[in-house]
């Protein structure tokens, strides 16, 4: 009875809003109030330089105050707006409250998706759709709930987020199929998968898995932490394989259904536009917020279920810390009119395969 009342209480705390700093329509009322919320708010955030991929942070910062500052009062404008609308999702002044949105999609949404995927030529997936006759989906999946899903990690200031939407998704089913969650290295991908991925500069999540198949695994973050920027690959560590995967396959693409179907047996690898000012500032709630199907972002679809007031949503882990979102994760509304789903989560979305040690079942996969 204590070990459920400690998961509900857990789990409650995952989906509470992340930390920001709060404001009234006072702090509003001029150009003083502002500056001292301004202030404030760049107490709570100063991003040190030694910090992993802040290189870019610490030049906004400094780098022409009274544009910093002007750009942060038009955002707090617009939070302020955001919120008065009857909405189910609000929106907090968040770490990126001094970043217009075409910096944010340069710094934490730069994966380029859709550019990526033209140079390929079109998806290349290694055989059929497994999930394809799934029947009696569960109503809601969390994998969380099941020890499948590692904590929120911080891609910092790099377009890594392809690395990070795919190691998610390995090491989730790595802990399905063997019952072992290991927090394995994105770094790896950023400095060794570098023919076809581009570190910093973005990348393809369906590149990176065929890299850890064809390099017969990929190491752990402990052995090889995240750095937050590009270097030359450490063959020693590359040769450390800590997880394997067996391929990878592609969800059937503008199909809500289909990716449903994925999600309910295995976290999925899916691609996002994540640039826009509802997305940047989200808070807690389920976002239906404006966003297009140009994917620019990397996440990870780790479960799907149903708001109290009728909304379906997709729980979606993101790579920008724990203060940002709902403890670093986002419920983004499931079950929309176009076929893309929102902010295009239906159009790129893949998952890694990988055999168990011994035949698992939908019933035992359900019980980890």
């Amino acid at each position: 009875m204590w070990k459920c009342i400690l998961l509900a209480v857990v789990f409650a705390l995952a989906l509470a809003p992340a930390l920001a700093v709060p404001f009234t329509e006072k702090d509003l009322a001029s150009e003083e109030s502002l500056r001292g919320l301004y202030e404030r708010w760049r107490s709570r955030y100063t991003v040190s330089p030694s910090t992993p991929g802040s290189g870019l942070r610490g030049k906004l910062a400094d780098h022409d105050p009274a544009r910093r500052f002007n750009v942060f009062k038009e955002n707090v404008k617009y939070i302020h707006e955001a919120n008065k609308k009857d909405r189910p999702f609000r929106l907090a002044l968040n770490k990126f409250a001094d970043m217009t949105t075409d910096e944010l999609r340069h710094s934490y949404a730069g994966s380029r998706v859709r550019h990526h995927r033209a140079l390929s030529g079109g998806r290349r997936a290694q055989g059929n759709f497994t999930y394809s006759d799934a029947e009696n989906l569960p109503p809601a999946v969390d994998w969380r709930e099941k020890g499948a899903v590692t904590g929120i990690k911080d891609q910092g200031q790099c377009g890594s987020c392809w690395a990070f939407s795919t190691i998610a998704a390995v090491e989730s089913i790595n802990k399905i199929r063997t019952g072992k969650l290991v927090s394995l290295s994105e770094q790896e991908l950023m400095d060794c998968d570098n023919v076809n991925d581009q570190g910093c500069d973005g990348g393809l999540m369906d590149y990176a898995f065929q890299f850890i198949q064809k390099n017969g695994g990929v190491t752990s973050e402990a052995n090889y932490p995240y750095q937050g920027q590009q270097n030359t690959c450490d063959q020693a560590k590359e040769n450390t394989h800590d997880v394997a995967i067996d391929g990878y396959e592609d969800v059937p693409a503008n199909d809500e259904s289909a990716l449903q179907k994925a999600v309910a047996y295995q976290p999925v690898s899916v691609a996002i536009e994540a640039s826009g000012q509802d997305f940047q500032f989200y808070s807690e709630g389920v976002f239906t917020g404006q966003c297009t199907t140009d994917l620019d972002h990397g996440v990870a679809a780790v479960g799907y279920g149903t708001a109290r007031d009728g909304t379906k949503y997709w729980i979606v882990k993101n790579s920008w810390g724990l203060d940002w979102g709902e403890k670093g994760y986002i419920r983004m509304q499931r079950g929309v009119s176009q076929a893309e789903g929102l902010c295009g989560i239906a159009m790129q979305a893949s998952y890694p395969i990988k055999a168990a040690p011994h035949a698992t079942t939908a019933r035992q996969a359900d019980e980890l």
